[in-house]
């Protein structure tokens, strides 16, 4: 602790939470006391953890608002000057820009690397354009190393954990491109689609660093998943707009700069942008963390709704399903934002608070899906029934049923949780320790259906 003691700025805003709790309210000086150790030993956590100090002081005092109403109330009304706190370091030190501007300097040059590795099959006469294969199934091996390299810095793992992570982008760098797909094959999309999940695992690990084993690791990474999601669409949707209004620019000088967009600067940026999204998330980490409540409190009741909605229509009407290839997909989908929401929904919650009318909510989207799914599987085991396997029917069906077995459960716990019968951390528990799973599937379909379905 000492290392936080000494650090000015944060004794000044401890003095100040301090100062603000005695002046709102009589309390007595041994209960202010015991309620900044616990602050205390909450920031020598977070700070553990890799934030910096203010950073973790927001955090904090944040967390401890669910545990005070006081705390609540401070972090309110002091937001403002939080938030700047997060964006213009203390001047205290030396140098205070130093950290901020190393880890931005590495993880720009990361991300320069990962647009210039992708353009490096270009130099042995493979096109994006032309060998669309090639670059589907090695997507995720131009920028994830590079993204598991940056954690290795900042976790400073040690040689032995780098050595096991290098294995395991070697054997998917083999296994994407040792395998004689045919063109355009199903086989060769399904590696394209599934190689990226079985490397996000990888690149979880070495997130985590050495916590990766626990559940409080494993569920920062499902944080950081989502929050790294939010930050690639905002900065796709940017870029989007730069790419339109440079189109319509340049095409006034009669200048036409599309072949330069979409061979260059499409490709460069969206490799790039991962890894910048990353450094993004984890650089402001407190500042993004309010939008996990935000999305799941607006969009589960959403969704719900339009479960409901769908399983009424379906018995009014008795109709069956069409499963078509993109129904069958959409079915998937549902279920991965079905997921998507109850994962953020459990990375925002309080594990201590008590059930609420939203956990009911919760409860019921997850028995709707459950329902609509049951319908679509069984109008899928029909139509498989009647043409036959195909790589797709099965790679879909089979990670309908991972997705259908964990959110199963997860309605089971969810409801003994509304019953008071098991605690929250059952839940977390166990989306955590099935994480592995999606890895397990995506590295079977990636490694065994090319061999099964020979290579089409």
């Amino acid at each position: 602790m000492s290392s936080l003691d000494n650090t000015p700025s944060l004794e000044e805003q401890i003095e100040q939470w301090r100062s603000y709790l005695r002046r709102r309210q009589a309390i007595r000086p041994v209960d202010v006391a015991e309620l900044e150790d616990h602050l205390r030993e909450l920031i020598a956590n977070l700070v553990d953890a890799g934030l910096e100090t203010d950073e973790a002081f927001l955090v904090a005092v944040k967390r401890m608002g669910e545990l005070d109403a006081l705390s609540r109330e401070f972090a309110r009304e002091h937001s403002e000057r939080l938030w700047k706190q997060l964006v213009v370091p203390s001047t205290d030190a030396a140098d205070p820009w130093a950290p901020a501007r190393t880890d931005a300097a590495i993880a720009f040059c990361l991300a320069v690397a990962s647009a210039i590795l992708i353009k490096i099959p270009a130099l042995f006469g493979l096109q994006i354009d032309q060998d669309s294969g090639f670059y589907a199934r090695n997507l995720s091996l131009f920028v994830l190393p590079l993204l598991t390299g940056y954690f290795v810095w900042k976790r400073r793992l040690d040689a032995r954990s780098i050595g096991w992570l290098a294995v395991a982008f070697g054997v998917a760098g083999v296994f994407a491109n040792a395998y004689p797909f045919a063109s355009l094959g199903h086989t060769e999309a399904l590696t394209a689609l599934h190689l990226p999940i079985a490397l996000w695992v990888v690149v979880g690990i070495a997130y985590a660093g050495g916590r990766w084993g626990g559940v409080a690791g494993r569920m920062d990474f499902i944080r950081f998943s989502g929050e790294v999601f939010i930050y690639y669409v905002l900065i796709a949707l940017g870029g989007g707009v730069l790419v339109g209004l440079m189109s319509m620019i340049f095409y006034a000088i009669g200048v036409e700069v599309e072949a330069f967009f979409w061979s260059w600067l499409v490709p460069c940026g969206a490799a790039g942008a991962v890894i910048i999204a990353s450094w993004l998330v984890e650089a402001k980490q407190s500042v993004i963390e309010n939008m996990a409540p935000v999305l799941t409190r607006l969009f589960t009741p959403l969704f719900a709704g339009v479960l409901v909605a769908f399983l009424i229509t379906l018995v009014w009407t008795g109709q069956g399903i069409d499963i078509e290839r993109n129904a069958l997909i959409a079915f998937d989908l549902l279920l991965v934002v079905v997921l998507g929401l109850l994962l953020y929904s459990l990375s925002a919650r309080d594990p201590q608070s008590p059930p609420s009318f939203f956990d009911v909510l919760q409860v019921v989207l997850l028995i709707s899906a459950l329902l609509a799914d049951a319908v679509a599987l069984w109008a899928i085991a029909a139509r498989i029934s009647e043409f036959g396997f195909s790589p797709n029917r099965v790679a879909a069906l089979g990670e309908n049923v991972v997705l259908l077995v964990n959110l199963a459960w997860s309605a089971v716990l969810y409801v003994r949780f509304l019953r008071r019968r098991c605690r929250f951390s059952a839940l977390e528990r166990w989306q955590t320790n099935y994480l592995p799973v999606y890895a397990v599937w995506a590295a079977i379909v990636v490694i065994v259906f090319p061999l099964v379905f020979g290579y089409v």
